[in-house]
C-alpha cells in the first residue's frame, strides 16, 4: 500500500506471461505489416486531406517568427517571466522537500481533469512537473498574443494552433511524467502499453491508416436497441431523408404535430438516445405527434445536392407528408443546430411562397443565423483552407464526416482527444461505453455542393443576416420577413455555436421571440432531461440589443428548460385529439424506427 505522496516502489516483475506475451506481439506484428500495405494502397498515391492543413499551420508560425524578429520584446519578456516562475517553483519545491507546506506558484486551471490523480498534488516531483508545464505554457501563449503586427486572421490561428500545442505537451500524456501511468506500468509489468498498442493499431485500422481515436466501445451500441429506439415507423422517405412518425403514448395529443429538424453533420438521434434523456421519447410523452426527419448519409452519388435541395427534400417534402398523415397543414418546428439554421431559411422560404402548409412557431437550439463571430471554428474558414476542402470534396463528391468531428473535437482537445489518448494507449484501457459518445462517433459525409454553400454563403461571407442575400429555389429569402413565434435557446459554454454569437440572430426577425439560455454546452445543455435537475437556465422577458445587457438582466432558474418551452408550445399546438397512429393516415408504413438511413455508418 503506497502512502500519500509516494509513488510506487514496485519492481517490473508482473510481467505477462511468455506465452501471452507472444501472441501479443504476433498479433502486433501481423496487424502492423497490413496497416503498413494498407496505408500505401489507399494514400501513396492520392496523397492525403488534413484538418488542419500542416501547410497552413505552419506559414502561420512563419509569420510569427517573422514578427518576432521585427520586435523580440514579447519573446524576452515571456523568457524573463519564465526565468523568475521557474526561480520561484524551485524555491518552493526545495522548501516542500524540507517538509514545509507553501502555496503552489500558479493553480490548476478550473475544471482541468488532467492532473485529478492526487500524486499530482501530494508527490513533489510531479507537483513540479505540473506547476513547471503550467507556467511555462501560460507564458508561451501569452507571448504569441502579445505580437503585434499579425492580420486578425492569423492571430486567431496562431492562438488556437498555439493552445494546442501546449495541450499536446502536457506531462499527462507521457508515461514517465504522469503518475498514474506511471504506477499503472510498474504493477502491471508493462502490459498497460501492450494493450494500449494493440488499440493504437485497432484504431488505425479502423481509420484505414489514419488514426481515429475511439471514445467509447462502438459494439456496445445499434441504433434501434439501446439508442434511437423511441417506437414508431418510417412513413416517407426520398434521396435525402426518411420522415418517422412516433408511436403516441397518451390517449389524446395536441392538434398541431410536431416536426424536428435534426442537424445532418451527425445523426438525428442526438434527441433520442437513452429512454431517460431522449427528447423526443418527452415530447411523445407530452401528448405532441412527433415527427422527424432522419437524413442520409450521402455518398458520391449525391454530391451534386444542394443546400436547396436539403429543404426542398427535407422540411418541404416533410409537411407535404405530414399533411397526408395526419390532416394536418400547419406544424410546430423544432430545429437543433444547422437544422435550426435551416428551419430559419424555411419559415422565410415559406413567407413569399404559394405553399398551404406552414409552420405556426418555431424552436431554435443552438443555431447560428449571423456568423460576424462564429468562435474558434474560425481558424478553418478563410479562403485557403476552404479552398482546400472544396479541392478534396471535388476530387471524392463529399466531406468524410470523420473530417468534420476532428475539427470540432480539436477545438476541447484536452476533453475529446487526449483524454482518449490517454485512456486508450498508455493506460491500456478500452473506452468506457457512452452513448453521447457513440452518437458523436457516427458522423455523417456532407455533399459537396451543400457543403461548399454553406461555407461559402454562411460561414465565410454570412449572407443570411441580409436581406435577399441568399437565395432558394430561386426566391430570395429574408429572414426579416418571419413572423412566426420563435423559442430561441442557446447553452452558456457552448464552443460550437456560442451564445453571445447565436444570441445575435434574435434581432433578424420581425416576430416575437423568446431568447433562453441553457447552462452547460452545445451537446448537454440541450440533452438535459426534465426529471436531471442538472445545469439550470435564465430567461429575460426584453431582448435587447447587448447579449450582456441581457445576460444582466436574465432571472435564474434551477433544473431543465424544457417544462419551460413545453409551457411555451403548448398554447400553439391547438385542441386536444385523438391520439394517430402511424399508417392510420394515407401514408403506409415503409419500415420501423429507427428506419434504415441511420443505420448506414462510414
Amino acid at each position: 500500500m503506497r502512502e500519500k505522496g509516494e509513488l510506487s516502489k514496485e519492481p517490473l516483475s508482473r510481467l505477462p506471461e511468455p506465452e501471452v506475451m507472444a501472441a501479443a506481439l504476433d498479433k502486433i506484428r501481423e496487424k502492423s505489416q497490413k496497416l503498413t500495405w494498407d496505408y500505401v494502397k489507399n494514400h501513396g498515391s492520392e496523397g492525403h486531406f488534413n484538418i488542419p492543413d500542416p501547410g497552413v499551420v505552419s506559414r502561420a508560425f512563419l509569420a510569427l517568427g517573422e514578427e518576432l524578429i521585427k520586435d523580440p520584446k514579447p519573446m524576452l519578456t515571456a523568457q524573463a517571466h519564465i526565468w523568475a516562475d521557474s526561480l520561484a517553483l524551485w524555491q518552493k519545491t526545495a522548501l516542500r522537500m524540507m517538509g514545509l507546506e507553501v502555496k503552489s506558484v500558479v493553480a490548476d486551471p478550473p475544471r482541468d481533469k488532467r492532473f485529478q490523480d492526487e500524486d499530482w498534488a501530494n508527490n513533489v516531483l510531479f507537483d513540479f512537473i505540473k506547476q513547471s508545464y503550467l507556467l511555462t505554457s501560460r507564458q508561451i501563449q501569452n507571448m504569441v498574443a502579445d505580437v503585434d503586427g499579425l492580420d486578425e486572421q492569423t492571430a486567431k490561428k496562431l492562438d488556437f494552433y498555439t493552445r494546442l500545442f501546449v495541450e499536446s505537451m502536457a506531462p499527462s500524456n507521457f508515461v514517465t511524467s504522469n503518475p498514474q501511468i506511471y504506477n499503472e506500468t510498474l504493477q502491471t509489468g508493462g502490459g498497460n502499453l501492450i494493450n494500449g498498442l494493440a488499440n493504437l493499431l485497432d484504431d488505425l485500422e479502423q481509420g484505414k491508416g489514419m488514426l481515429r481515436v475511439r471514445m467509447t466501445d462502438l459494439e456496445k451500441f445499434s441504433p434501434g436497441k439501446n439508442v434511437a429506439a423511441t417506437p414508431g415507423k418510417v412513413v416517407y422517405q426520398n434521396e435525402l431523408m426518411q420522415l418517422i412518425q412516433y408511436t403516441p403514448t397518451t390517449d389524446q395529443v395536441f392538434k398541431r404535430p410536431l416536426l424536428i429538424f435534426p442537424p445532418w453533420i451527425n445523426k438525428y438521434y442526438i434527441l433520442d438516445l437513452r429512454s431517460k434523456n431522449s427528447f423526443i421519447k418527452w415530447a411523445v410523452d407530452q401528448g405532441f405527434t412527433v415527427f422527424i426527419m432522419s437524413w442520409i448519409n450521402p455518398d458520391e452519388t449525391l454530391a451534386n445536392k444542394k443546400f436547396e435541395d436539403y429543404m426542398l427534400e427535407g422540411p418541404i417534402a416533410a409537411l407535404d407528408a405530414i399533411e397526408k398523415a395526419t390532416g394536418e397543414s400547419e406544424v410546430n418546428a423544432v430545429g437543433y443546430c444547422i437544422g435550426g439554421t435551416l428551419l430559419s431559411c424555411t419559415l422565410a422560404w415559406l413567407s413569399v411562397s404559394d405553399k398551404k402548409q406552414s409552420i405556426k412557431s418555431a424552436t431554435l437550439f443552438t443555431t447560428m443565423l449571423d456568423y460576424t463571430e462564429v468562435g474558434e471554428l474560425s481558424v478553418y474558414l478563410d479562403e485557403e483552407q476552404i479552398e482546400l476542402v472544396e479541392k478534396h470534396m471535388a476530387a471524392k463528391g463529399y466531406l468524410e464526416g470523420t473530417y468534420m468531428a476532428q475539427a470540432f473535437n480539436l477545438l476541447r482537445a484536452n476533453d475529446l482527444h487526449w483524454s482518449f489518448v490517454v485512456n486508450n494507449y498508455l493506460l491500456g484501457k478500452e473506452p468506457f461505453p457512452f452513448d453521447l459518445l457513440y452518437w458523436n462517433s457516427d458522423s455523417t459525409r456532407m455533399p459537396a455542393k451543400m457543403h461548399s454553400f454553406y461555407l461559402r454563403n454562411f460561414y465565410q461571407y454570412n449572407r443570411l443576416k441580409d436581406p435577399g442575400g441568399i437565395t432558394l429555389a430561386g426566391t430570395p429569402i429574408d429572414l426579416g420577413s418571419v413572423k412566426t413565434p420563435i423559442y430561441f435557446l442557446s447553452t452558456h459554454d457552448d464552443h460550437i455555436a456560442p451564445w453571445r454569437s447565436t444570441y445575435a440572430g434574435t434581432r433578424l426577425f420581425s416576430g416575437p421571440v423568446k431568447f433562453v439560455l441553457g447552462g452547460s454546452g452545445h451537446i448537454a445543455g440541450v440533452i438535459n432531461p426534465a426529471s436531471s435537475n442538472k445545469y439550470g437556465y435564465r430567461t429575460n422577458t426584453t431582448i435587447p440589443n447587448d447579449p450582456e445587457e441581457w445576460l444582466k438582466g436574465a432571472k435564474s432558474h434551477e433544473g431543465s428548460w424544457w417544462p419551460d418551452w413545453f409551457n411555451w408550445v403548448k398554447g400553439k399546438a391547438g385542441t386536444k385529439v385523438k391520439a394517430r397512429e402511424p399508417g392510420e393516415g394515407k401514408l403506409p408504413i415503409i419500415e420501423d424506427a429507427p428506419g434504415s438511413y441511420v443505420k448506414i455508418r462510414i
